[in-house]
């Protein structure tokens, strides 16, 4: 009887999709909102857990198997004094981006610096995605910069919003982990890169240096520029880097994707920097 009890309670204490609260947090999937709000959404343990760990989160909802799936994360939610709110599966479905939402969302400040404080950390590695548009490419490029111990993301030009929700996702948690920086004109970033001491490599199929070739260039700080996409650099931001490498490829693949090239050029830069 007291078990019957308690389970009819619970879907009233759940907050609905209709629900301002929840209303307001659904907005956030859309960038104009979060321009101007400066909060976002980071879905799933994975990401809540790093929100929480750097004291971004402002709101978290969870549904009722979150509760139990993920009870001392939110219990450490609860503690550090952050509103924590149960909602009904409809209002999680509609927090959630995924096809199957983990029920656990968190309403969080955005995590963006300005360029000039990466810069005037006296940066050792830095990867300088230039107008990059796929939201799951910017997050896993973002993942792979941490996992490396970069020292900042530049996200150069028009870019995608890294606090897309499926680029919040592919980052696994490591958007609240390494600096990025958004930074609208490419020029300019350049400049201030430079003006740093920091040397600009670009990526590019014909470059003049193998990477199996460029340690003596990748042991000091380094700054990776890598291309759209769709259409790679462009040749006149290619021109202005003080190197060009190309990765070897020994088998038949015409190319690499960006996700794919960013990893074996960053990992490359961190075992030389790390053997020193």
């Amino acid at each position: 009887m007291t078990t019957h009890s308690d389970s009819s309670k619970r879907p009233a204490e759940a907050l609905s999709e209709r629900n301002p609260r929840v209303v307001s947090a659904v907005k956030l999937q859309r960038a104009a909102q979060r321009r101007r709000s400066g909060l976002f959404l980071a879905e799933g343990a994975n990401a809540v857990t790093a929100a929480l760990e750097t004291g971004r989160v402002r709101e978290l909802f969870y549904s009722l198997a979150a509760a139990e799936r993920d009870n001392a994360l939110i219990a450490g939610a609860v503690a550090d004094g952050i509103r924590t709110s149960m909602v009904s599966d409809r209002a999680a479905e509609h927090l959630g981006e995924t096809v199957t939402s983990p029920g656990l969302v968190a309403v969080c400040e955005q995590v963006d610096v300005p360029r000039g404080e990466i810069l005037d950390n006296s940066p050792r590695m830095l990867a300088v995605p230039v107008e990059i548009a796929e939201p799951g490419n910017a997050g896993t490029l973002i993942r792979v910069a941490d996992a490396v111990g970069a020292d900042g993301v530049v996200l150069a030009g028009d870019t995608v919003d890294p606090h897309n929700g499926k680029a919040v996702r592919s980052s696994a948690g490591s958007l609240f982990h390494v600096p990025v920086a958004r930074s609208r004109d490419i020029n300019a970033t350049l400049d201030a890169i430079s003006g740093a001491g920091v040397t600009i490599l670009a990526t590019a199929a014909n470059g003049e240096v193998s990477l199996d070739e460029a340690d003596e260039i990748l042991s000091g700080p380094v700054a990776w520029l890598f291309g759209n996409e769709a259409h790679g650099l462009d040749p006149a931001v290619a021109a202005r880097a003080d190197h060009r490498i190309r990765i070897p490829i020994h088998g038949r693949a015409e190319s690499l994707n960006l996700a794919a090239a960013a990893a074996i050029c960053l990992y490359s830069s961190a075992r030389v920097q790390h053997a020193r």
